[in-house]
């Protein structure tokens, strides 16, 4: 819990969720700290309360998509800053009809990937931030393993100083299993077989999260389709992990309460007085 330093009319020692003279509390990161702060910061006033949490986001791959920009887009979709990303999708969903080709070629990009020197130009993945996010990876390595997933690249520790991991990928995974439906925060990447748009979108949304979803398809019908259905606050069609400051950010279900960026940030961050004057007789 952060506390308050002197000054400002705020004792220090005083938690920030609690002091009554805090009005907002925006928070960004682990949906555990979410739940505690929105628990524990209406005690001595209604404070309002956003929140950016965590996710699982889908990323789905119809059977028309470009091969090719649907092993890219997955790649940034959940290999971006080593995995550790809110949005990251890290469910990947791919049509029964390409599943083997794109099983095959996800495995030929994830061995491309140079892990190394953060401050080099040709890295592509550094380390993770400790030695506990380090240790998370490995847990949900061996959770899929036991749990029947297909491991078909990465899943160890790179020794040496620093806390690099190898980028890894699960094929043959199932809706149930922990590594697809726990946030992992790190480079691991779960493939799920699907047949169609109904059954997907359906799967897609049976999680605790709704922070972002991807599609890659040729068909505006099927994007607009899914834009619809996946209960996530960004779907990217085509793309992933593009920001703007226009953009409205933020989750559904349990990835948070409110928006950063563009205008609906900006009620968040202000109060609306109305004031009623007689006019003179």
């Amino acid at each position: 819990m952060v506390n308050i330093i002197p000054g400002f009319g705020l004792e220090a020692g005083a938690p920030l969720s609690q002091h009554p003279l805090v009005d907002k509390i925006a928070f960004t990161g682990s949906t555990e700290v979410g739940l505690s702060i929105m628990q524990n910061s209406h005690v001595n006033n209604l404070k309002r309360v956003t929140l950016e949490l965590g996710g699982k986001s889908p990323n789905i791959i119809m059977d028309d998509a470009d091969i090719d920009l649907a092993i890219s887009q997955s790649q940034l979709g959940l290999f971006f800053n080593m995995g550790q990303c809110c949005v990251a999708g890290s469910r990947v969903y791919v049509h029964e009809k390409i599943y083997d080709e794109f099983l095959e070629k996800s495995v030929q990009a994830t061995k491309k990937r140079k892990v190394g020197n953060p401050l080099e130009t040709s890295t592509e993945q550094g380390p993770l931030v400790d030695v506990d996010q380090k240790n998370k990876y490995l847990h949900y390595i061996k959770k899929g393993k036991e749990e029947g997933a297909k491991l078909l690249i990465g899943g160890n520790k790179i020794e040496g100083k620093g806390y690099f991991v190898e980028p890894t990928v699960f094929a043959d995974v199932k809706d149930n299993m922990a590594i697809a439906q726990e946030e992992i925060f790190g480079p691991v990447m779960s493939i799920l077989k699907f047949k169609n748009v109904d059954e997907v979108i359906e799967r897609a949304n049976k999680t605790s999260y709704g922070l972002g979803a991807g599609v890659v398809t040729k068909s505006i019908e099927n994007a607009l389709k899914f834009s619809r259905g996946l209960r996530a606050g960004t779907v990217y069609v085509n793309c992933y992990n593009v920001f703007d400051a226009n953009a409205p950010f933020g989750g559904f279900k349990n990835s948070g309460i409110g928006r950063e960026l563009g205008p609906h940030a900006m009620n968040l961050y202000t109060e609306v007085k109305t004031v009623i004057m007689k006019a003179g007789e």
